[in-house]
């Protein structure tokens, strides 16, 4: 696999760095997870359990070791020096300044290891007037302005359904780190990795900031193009009360459903820019998806060159064969869900490990590979 004979120590908790370290751990990373004393990794014990591990745990931590350290101690810190020399990544996701209290910081590891790419993820960054302000993924979201464009059809502001911000700052994490492993073949040099999930939700903004840059306001989400400005790039509800996504806004898309419903006396709506110049074009959309259930439309829609996509529930969504055939979903000898890697190599392709590392599972063994 990609990244065998890669040895990484994660001492970071919760989503961003665990998941960072899995990816790498489904493709062949030696992934070794420092656990605080106690109960360790909180992900452990949250939310629901099944077949003695949480689902957060087992879809953020399989194929790992675990080693617990309290860090605070020379004894814990002894150790941790003998794995950080040994390392090639090490990735940390506490508070800024807490890594260097506990002497588990980059300079000090570089002292010993100039090879390490050490990776720290915080919510503001290192270097930030926010960086000694606690902050988990909702909060960031209302931070990045997220939140304000993220309204339910009642007119007001919501969360995103997915943790936006440790997913897009583990993401971001897990190409800078691979960027510096592949620089350091050169230069036999690592590096420090600043990420913050805070600049990692702005940097996808693109979509959403012509409005601000062009005209100097705020949006108003419901005519923005992908927030429901659009007629051809948002949900329509049918008269079972199921939800139809129209998802496509390009105008050979229109042509063709407005086509079909014998309606092409309105497709010069659809060429106007997203917002209320569209609203006609929306109106009778709205009106038309209603006379007929989700099945009847998307019997309808079968075979047409139309963007489109029926609103699934999450069980829907893995109940799809297609899942199973992309090799992203699967379940353990013992029935338990596993959700697969979305990175898909012909060559070396990553072979998630579904076992999970007791706590403490792997103290004393040091670098010993673990056999497959």
């Amino acid at each position: 696999m990609k990244l065998e004979g890669v040895r990484v120590l994660d001492i970071s908790l919760f989503l961003p760095g665990p998941m960072l370290t899995m990816a790498m751990a489904d493709h062949g990373a030696d992934v070794i997870k420092i656990e605080p004393p106690g109960e360790g990794e909180p992900m452990r014990e949250i939310e629901g359990v099944k077949n003695g591990a949480s689902v957060w745990f087992r879809n953020s931590h399989r194929g790992k070791r675990s080693i617990q350290l309290d860090l605070k101690s020379e004894s814990g810190r002894a150790v941790f020096d003998a794995l950080a020399a040994e390392a090639d990544v090490i990735v940390e996701g506490f508070r800024p300044g807490v890594a260097q209290r506990l002497g588990v910081d980059y300079q000090r590891v570089r002292s010993f290891n100039p090879g390490v790419v050490y990776c720290a993820i915080s919510a503001f960054g290192q270097e930030s007037v926010y960086r000694d302000r606690p902050a988990h993924d909702l909060a960031l979201q209302a931070m990045s302005g997220i939140m304000s464009l993220t309204e339910g059809f009642d007119g007001k502001p919501t969360h995103a359904g997915i943790i936006a911000a440790d997913a897009l700052s583990s993401l971001t994490a897990l190409s800078a780190v691979l960027m510096a492993l592949l620089r350091r073949k050169d230069t036999g040099q690592g590096d420090y990795i600043d990420i913050a999930m805070l600049d990692s939700l702005m940097a996808w903004m693109p979509t959403l900031t012509s409005t601000l840059f062009v005209k100097g306001h705020a949006p108003i989400p419901k005519q923005e193009r992908n927030l429901g400005g659009n007629a051809m790039n948002r949900p329509y509800e049918c008269a079972d009360g199921r939800w139809l996504v129209l998802g496509g806004s390009e105008l050979k898309f229109a042509r063709t459903l407005l086509e079909g419903l014998g309606r092409l006396d309105l497709l010069d709506y659809a060429a106007l820019p997203p917002g209320e110049g569209q609203a006609p074009l929306r109106d009778f959309f709205i009106e038309t998806f209603r006379t007929k259930s989700l099945a009847d439309w998307l019997s309808w829609l079968e075979g047409r060159d139309i963007c489109y996509a029926p609103m699934r529930t999450l069980k829907e969504a893995f109940d799809d064969p297609n899942l199973v055939a992309r090799g992203m979903f699967s379940r353990d000898a013992e029935g338990s869900e596993i959700i697969g890697t979305p990175i898909k190599f012909r060559e070396e392709p990553g072979r998630p490990d579904p076992r999970l590392p007791a706590l403490n599972q792997h103290a004393g063994e040091g670098w010993r590979r673990r056999s497959p």
